[in-house]
């Protein structure tokens, strides 16, 4: 299982990675984010939409933040813009990085329990597993959001975590 320093250089992974999104998202025309690229979620701004709100989701479970509207089907709506998107998803990067930084060891023992919209019964499972499946559902659905971006013609951003700069920024 994860130590606090993986758990810390994931959470600015998240961070970097989300920043570099935005600004590869940011060069396309507004009208390519709400195309439907035949991908899980649709388009790219209903993708990066559903990864807000389940690190949202996922942190009231965690931390006691307040639990996004919404089941998985509202998830790809929650916000309208993508400026509004960034606003919110630098506000949820800082304070997610802010928790972990914040966290001990002790934090990811033990067993998180929660009520699964998605299987619709309770859910046991490892607190660490938990985390780490955060930052992973990120990564695939960023990867997803990569693949629809070079296909509507924008330039990818670099998603290494080897590359990840060592100093920031992170955010």
């Amino acid at each position: 299982m994860p130590n606090l320093e993986d758990v810390t250089m994931l959470a600015r992974y998240n961070g970097w990675q989300n920043r570099e999104m935005k600004t590869a998202l940011e060069a396309l025309p507004v009208a390519a984010l709400h195309v439907d690229r035949g991908a899980h979620f649709g388009s790219i701004l209903a993708t990066v939409n559903h990864m807000l709100w389940a690190d949202q989701l996922w942190m009231s479970r965690f931390a006691g933040w307040p639990k996004p509207e919404g089941g998985i089907p509202e998830s790809t709506q929650m916000m309208p813009t993508l400026s509004a998107w960034s606003a919110e998803r630098f506000r949820t990067d800082a304070r997610l990085v802010l928790w972990v930084e914040g966290l001990r060891s002790v934090s990811l023992r033990g067993d998180l329990r929660w009520y699964s919209g998605a299987t619709g019964r309770e859910q046991v499972r490892p607190m660490a597993q938990c985390v780490l499946h955060m930052f992973n559902h990120q990564a695939h659905h960023r990867g997803q959001v990569h693949a629809m971006l070079t296909a509507a013609g924008g330039k990818g951003w670099v998603t290494d975590l080897v590359f990840m700069p060592e100093d920031g920024p992170w955010l």
